[in-house]
């Protein structure tokens, strides 16, 4: 038997957060990448001097895999097996945490890859709408991933920190 005051399964949940962050939000990358990639390859065979500009959607999706990354760290950082008292409220804040964060970054890249995809083709055959290109990008990527993900997944650290405060826990 361990000496664990906490409960048993709490660290179980603390690390499916993590890892739901780190997961969906690079899924969320992955198809991001992949969609605004064929856009980009295909507009490259029209216009190729454009692909170098073309690429920002391709950046922006691979973004969201380091938001997940981030929020994971965090998480994992926060299960700390010395300290002896994970409770439950600590599990469950932090699967939250990561599944906030990590759904945030799947929904993203989605949009991300969908509204590059469109983008990229549009601007190979109109250059004038880069500029609209990118400020629909930052808002489809900035948005969902930056405001929800971060502020959501840190809040929800702090909840676990407060009641650790409040209830006297180490």
């Amino acid at each position: 038997m361990s000496s664990f005051s906490g409960d048993e399964t709490a660290p179980f949940f603390g690390f499916l957060g993590a890892a739901a962050a780190l997961v969906f939000s690079c899924m969320g990358a992955a198809y991001g990448t992949a969609k605004s990639g064929v856009g980009v390859a295909s507009m490259g065979v029209m216009r190729p001097e454009l692909v170098m500009k073309s690429i920002v959607p391709v950046v922006m999706a691979g973004v969201l895999g380091i938001y997940g990354l981030i929020i994971a760290v965090i998480i994992s950082t926060g299960i700390n097996p010395k300290a002896k008292s994970y409770y439950l409220f600590d599990g469950y804040a932090h699967l939250s945490s990561g599944l906030a964060c990590g759904l945030a970054g799947l929904s993203a890249g989605m949009a991300i890859g969908i509204v590059g995809d469109a983008g990229v083709r549009a601007n190979a055959q109109q250059p004038k709408l880069f500029v609209g290109l990118v400020s629909v990008e930052l808002q489809v990527s900035v948005n969902p991933c930056g405001m929800v993900c971060l502020c959501n997944a840190l809040e929800l650290k702090t909840a676990v920190q407060l009641e650790m405060i409040i209830f006297g826990r180490e």
